[in-house]
């Protein structure tokens, strides 16, 4: 079999022995041990096949994969998000899968919906992610608080945040990341707003509402229940979580298995359900992967069979027992929340019930730099929250309209 490698991709070829290899390129080192026994299994049922998976760090996947598909030599089969997807779709870069006899029926509607594109599937779900609040049961005690259930509001994690903080000795009751997802699109979504419209072409930013759900970060900043943005800047809040210094932290459920397992907190950990916002609803934003086979692949009816053996029941099987990611694959979730036994990982589950999907547009990623730009002068009291998120909505339309 052939080791993982941790370079850039290359297109499909001929081995020395006649077999073909295939090239599949990923950003998460965490998820590449269940991912090579899921390649294996492939390469089992194909004897002729070789698989070499590609780790690229996440901060410059996309910048090399755009430029080993320019070249020509870009990876048989790669991950794709929302953000990037509509991008590569209208460019003919992906395959279609819609020949390969992949059922939409076996995947959340709304994730087959986020990987069409003008009528075909060109992403196999890979995975789904929500949000959730992870907390320490010891910082909780020691504030004399109750734990986070079911049903808690904004007040109710405000009052937290604040009653757990201790900055002089380093300890924080949450942190106002500036990161979208995880963050301020829930608060938003929360407060009865919208960071983009369902069609995709217009801001929602330049809202009473979307101004409250930014506001609610920008507060608990000021008041110092959170590291300043410089701080959070400086160290990742979750190292910060998983040192135990902090309260409260919201995450997806990707990083269940990390959290869960830190040795600082493992024996204190718990996961709360998104506190309920001033509309009566808890909305957690809701996206997840898939895997898509490029356009140029040298084997391409193979690579759009691998694309969606990766996303098949058996391959959820596999990455569901090893807690790294909800798999997409229906009826296969229970399995991800049974490997995480120390913690209440259904709420991640259930929080699709309510959930919302990630905003996108065409070209998400022109826009999502100046959003991030705008949201970090707004939380370090640069801009007030009002005029900010004014000024990004008209820089967004902008961009939107270029599309």
């Amino acid at each position: 079999m052939v080791a993982a490698l941790a370079l850039a991709g290359c297109s499909s070829s001929g081995g020395q022995d006649g077999s073909t290899t295939l090239n599949y390129t990923i950003w998460d080192q965490n998820q590449e041990p269940a991912l090579r026994e899921v390649a294996d299994e492939f390469e089992a049922q194909n004897p002729n096949v070789d698989v070499e998976i590609t780790v690229i760090p996440s901060k410059d996947y996309w910048t090399k994969i755009q430029t080993q598909m320019s070249a020509g030599t870009g990876p048989d089969v790669f991950w794709v998000n929302g953000p990037n997807f509509q991008l590569y779709a209208s460019n003919g870069q992906l395959a279609p899968l819609d020949d390969t006899g992949i059922e939409a029926g076996d995947y959340p509607e709304s994730l087959v919906d986020l990987y069409t594109y003008d009528g075909s599937l060109y992403g196999a779900p890979k995975d789904f992610d929500t949000i959730g609040v992870y907390y320490n049961k010891a910082l909780f005690d020691a504030a004399g608080l109750e734990y986070p259930a079911a049903g808690w509001t904004w007040a109710d994690f405000q009052n937290a945040a604040q009653k757990i903080s201790d900055p002089a000795n380093g300890v924080y009751g949450t942190a106002a990341a500036p990161y979208g997802q995880m963050t301020y699109y829930n608060t938003i979504l929360q407060a009865g707003g919208e960071v983009i419209s369902e069609d995709g072409t217009t801001s929602g930013y330049d809202t009473p509402e979307a101004a409250e759900g930014v506001q609610f970060w920008a507060d608990l900043i000021a008041n110092g229940s959170s590291p300043t943005l410089q701080q959070l800047t400086d160290t990742w809040p979750g190292d910060t979580f998983s040192s135990g210094k902090m309260g409260m932290f919201l995450d997806g459920s990707w990083a269940a298995g990390t959290y869960s397992s830190a040795e600082a907190i493992a024996d204190v950990i718990g996961v709360a359900p998104l506190p309920i916002g001033p509309t009566g609803e808890n909305t957690s934003v809701v996206h997840g992967l898939a895997n898509a086979a490029s356009a140029k692949s040298e084997n391409l009816e193979l690579a759009k069979e691998f694309a969606v053996f990766l996303s098949g029941e058996e391959a959820a099987g596999i990455q569901a027992k090893t807690a790294t990611v909800i798999p997409a694959f229906n009826g296969t979730q229970q399995a991800w929340v049974d490997a995480l036994s120390t913690i209440d990982a259904q709420v991640f589950l259930d929080a699709v019930e309510t959930g919302a999907p990630l905003p996108i547009s065409k070209n998400t990623t022109a826009w999502v730099p100046v959003e991030e730009d705008y949201i970090k002068q707004i939380l370090s009291g640069q801009l007030d929250t009002e005029t900010g998120l004014k000024e990004l909505a008209a820089e967004m339309n902008d961009l939107l309209a270029k599309e």
